[in-house]
């Protein structure tokens, strides 16, 4: 099947517009759509695409469409509204991180209008969404994959085809809860090191080179202890991904007792206020 060059892009927020900037550069002819009106227009004025007003109008004659939204009622609500614009044989990638059961639904509903349709969330924050080089995890039919494999591999440096469609969610919510409890601890040691009177900086040296050691000491640690809480990854999104791996498991009559006191912790700062800052202030909750 001929490449992919005509992508409608939907959620500009903040992993979606460094990503669908990096299909601009890569030379994806590219219509966007995301809910503020002006800031799709900001996009397409900097990258030389099309501002859409509509989902169903960005997917206009677009090949693929590729969601980047918060969940599963906002992929349902995108991806349903382009079908008809898409048409047969044209390919829905959802980049979003959703439970497993819902991307498997969506993905039949899809089926039933003729219309492809792949997972592929991503991992690695903002950092990673701007230089291109995000972990994907696709699941989904394996034409599927490799018709979208250009668009992955300009935003991605790690892609792995999990399997079929739901593993490449599943496959996100476990590491997502396993970043999530790893943070929650790094934020008991931020509180001790800081009534202990030790120096921050020399242990988040020695840390970075002990069993403790970890992505997310090196990209939450300095924050916390700055109390930085500027959003790479919001809170909120990162309690629903626990959320979401907790019930993926409890169907599966797994127990995941850590990730039971992350959730805990992470609810507790997003009553506080906290979450639509970094999931590093996890570290609220545990102060």
């Amino acid at each position: 099947m001929a490449r992919i060059e005509r992508v409608a892009f939907c959620g500009l927020g903040i992993m979606g517009s460094p990503m669908a900037a990096n299909l601009a550069r890569a030379g994806f002819e590219l219509s966007v759509w995301t809910r503020t009106a002006q800031k799709a227009e900001r996009f397409a004025a900097e990258h030389g695409a099309r501002a859409a007003a509509t989902p169903a109008e960005a997917a206009e004659g677009a090949e693929a469409t590729i969601t980047m939204v918060p969940d599963a009622p906002e992929v349902e609500s995108v991806l349903f509204a382009a079908a008809p614009a898409l048409g047969e044989g044209a390919l829905a990638i959802d980049m979003s991180t959703i439970a497993p059961t819902a991307a498997r639904a969506i993905g039949q509903r899809l089926e039933q209008d003729g219309i492809d349709f792949l997972e592929g969330p991503v991992s690695g924050s903002r950092p990673k969404a701007e230089d291109g080089t995000l972990t994907i995890m696709a699941g989904g039919e394996d034409a599927a994959f490799e018709r979208a494999l250009p668009l992955f591999e300009a935003m991605g440096e790690r892609i792995v085809h999990v399997g079929p469609r739901g593993h490449g969610q599943l496959a996100k919510l476990l590491t997502n809860t396993m970043g999530a409890v790893n943070a929650a601890a790094l934020a008991e040691s931020v509180v001790v090191v800081k009534k202990a009177g030790l120096n921050p900086e020399a242990f988040l040296e020695v840390a970075a080179g002990s069993a403790g050691g970890s992505t997310v000491l090196g990209l939450k640690g300095g924050p916390m202890f700055e109390r930085d809480f500027g959003p790479l990854f919001k809170l909120d999104h990162m309690l629903k991904d626990v959320r979401h791996c907790l019930a993926e498991a409890r169907a599966l009559g797994v127990e995941l007792r850590l990730g039971t006191v992350a959730e805990t912790l992470y609810a507790r700062a997003a009553e506080a206020g906290h979450g639509e800052e970094d999931f590093a202030a996890v570290l609220t909750a545990v102060e």
